[in-house]
C-alpha cells in the first residue's frame, strides 16, 4: 500500500514539473510544498529557497498584506477558479520586479490534507501586445480624423467654385463642357460623403459616451424617423417585435439601426423594400436582427462586406462609400459584441448583432 501511495505521489509531482506553466502547491499554512522548474525561471528563485516559505515570498508587497485572507478562502474552493483574466494581477520575481499573470487555483486533497495548486502564467507578452494595439489603433484613428478633417475644406471649395462656374459661364460651354463640369460636381460629392464616413468610422471609439441601459425600441424609432423620406419614397414597410433594454450608446446605436436600414433600402432589388426587426434573448445577451427580402449576399463575402471600402456592386448600380458595414462592425465590437450576415442571393439577407442585457440589481 504504502509503495503505491508513494508511486502515486511521484507521477502526481512527474505530472506538474512537466506542465509548461508555473506550478505552485500551497498547504493550509500558505507554505509552498511543490514548485515546479518553471516557478524557477519565472521568479528567478532556486527551489531550496522556495520550498516551506509563505506563498506571500511571490506577491507584491503592496498585495501580501491582504493575500492571507485570500489564501484562506481558496482552501475552500470547490473546483478550478481562474483569476487576473479580467483584472491586472502582478507576481513578484527574486529580484524585486513585477510582471503581469494570469493565475489558476485548484483546490486538491493528498494524504488527508487540503492543498491549493496554482498555476501561474506570465502574460508580459500579451500586455505588451494588447498595448502596442491600442497605440496602433489610437494613431490610426488620430490619422483618420485629422485626415478626413483636413480634407473636408478642400473638397468644399472644389463643389462651390466648380458650381459657381456653372452658373456664370455654363452658357458658353458646349455639351461636353458641360459634362465635364457635372463629372467633377458629383466627383466632390462623392469625396465629400467618404470623408463625413471616414470621421464617423474614426469617431466611434474616440467619441463614444459610457455604455448605459438604453430602450432599444426608442433608439429604432428615432433611427426610422431619420430615414422617413428615404422609407416613404421606396415604399418600404418596417415590421418590428418588441426590442429590449440593453447596454449602450444611444447615439451609436441609432447609427447602427439605421445604416442597417439605410442597406436594406439601397439593395431591395425590384420590389418594395420589406424589413424586419426583431430580438431574442441568449444568456447575457441579446441578439437583435435586421432583415430583409432584397437581392441577398453570396456566401464567399459575408466576411468582406465589413471590411472598409470593400464593394460588391459599382458605384453606378448602388450608390455608397463602402464604409456603412464597416461602422456597423466597429459600432458593436466597441459594445462588447459581434455582427454577422445569414443571406442567398436573391432571397434576402438577415444582419445579427449582439449587445449586452443590463446587469440585474
Amino acid at each position: 500500500m504504502e509503495g503505491a501511495l508513494q508511486e502515486s505521489e511521484a507521477r502526481f509531482e512527474a505530472i506538474l514539473e512537466g506542465t509548461p506553466n508555473g506550478v505552485v502547491m500551497v498547504d493550509a499554512d500558505g507554505r509552498m510544498v511543490f514548485v515546479n522548474h518553471e516557478v524557477e525561471r519565472l521568479f528567478g528563485y532556486g527551489r531550496e529557497e522556495l520550498l516551506g516559505q509563505p506563498v506571500e515570498r511571490l506577491i507584491p508587497e503592496r498585495f501580501a498584506a491582504g493575500h492571507p485572507r485570500l489564501r484562506r478562502d481558496a482552501m475552500h474552493l470547490l473546483e478550478r477558479r481562474e483569476m487576473g483574466a479580467d483584472r491586472d494581477l502582478f507576481a513578484r520575481r527574486r529580484d524585486g520586479s513585477e510582471f503581469p499573470v494570469v493565475v489558476g487555483l485548484n483546490p486538491v486533497r493528498r494524504n488527508g490534507q487540503s492543498y491549493v495548486v496554482t498555476s501561474v502564467v506570465d502574460i508580459s507578452a500579451r500586455k505588451d501586445a494588447e498595448r502596442e494595439l491600442k497605440r496602433s489603433n489610437d494613431e490610426l484613428q488620430r490619422f483618420a480624423y485629422v485626415a478626413s478633417h483636413d480634407l473636408q475644406e478642400p473638397l468644399r471649395t472644389v463643389a462651390s467654385y466648380v458650381q459657381l462656374l456653372e452658373r456664370r459661364y455654363g452658357d458658353r460651354f458646349d455639351a461636353d463642357g458641360r459634362e465635364f463640369m457635372a463629372f467633377v460636381v458629383d466627383g466632390a460629392r462623392r469625396m465629400q460623403r467618404m470623408v463625413d464616413d471616414l470621421l464617423t468610422l474614426s469617431r466611434v471609439g474616440s467619441h463614444g459616451v459610457e455604455l448605459v441601459p438604453v430602450p432599444a425600441d426608442e433608439v429604432l424609432d428615432r433611427a426610422i424617423d431619420d430615414l422617413k423620406l428615404a422609407l416613404e419614397e421606396s415604399g418600404a414597410t418596417v415590421t418590428r417585435a418588441p426590442l429590449p433594454v440593453v447596454r449602450g450608446d444611444a447615439r451609436q446605436l441609432e447609427q447602427l439601426f439605421a445604416n442597417l436600414i439605410g442597406n436594406a433600402l439601397k439593395f431591395a432589388g425590384p420590389t418594395a423594400p420589406r424589413i424586419e426587426v426583431g430580438a431574442r434573448r441568449e444568456g447575457a445577451e441579446w441578439v437583435i436582427s435586421v432583415r430583409d427580402h432584397g437581392i441577398g449576399i453570396e456566401p464567399q463575402y459575408f466576411d468582406r462586406i465589413f471590411v472598409i471600402f470593400q464593394r460588391l456592386h459599382g458605384r453606378d448600380e448602388y450608390p455608397g462609400t463602402g464604409i456603412g458595414l464597416a461602422i456597423c462592425k466597429k459600432i458593436v465590437e466597441r459594445h462588447g459584441g459581434r455582427i454577422w450576415v445569414d443571406s442567398q442571393p436573391g432571397a434576402g439577407s438577415t444582419f445579427h448583432f449582439t449587445l449586452a442585457a443590463p446587469q440585474e440589481g
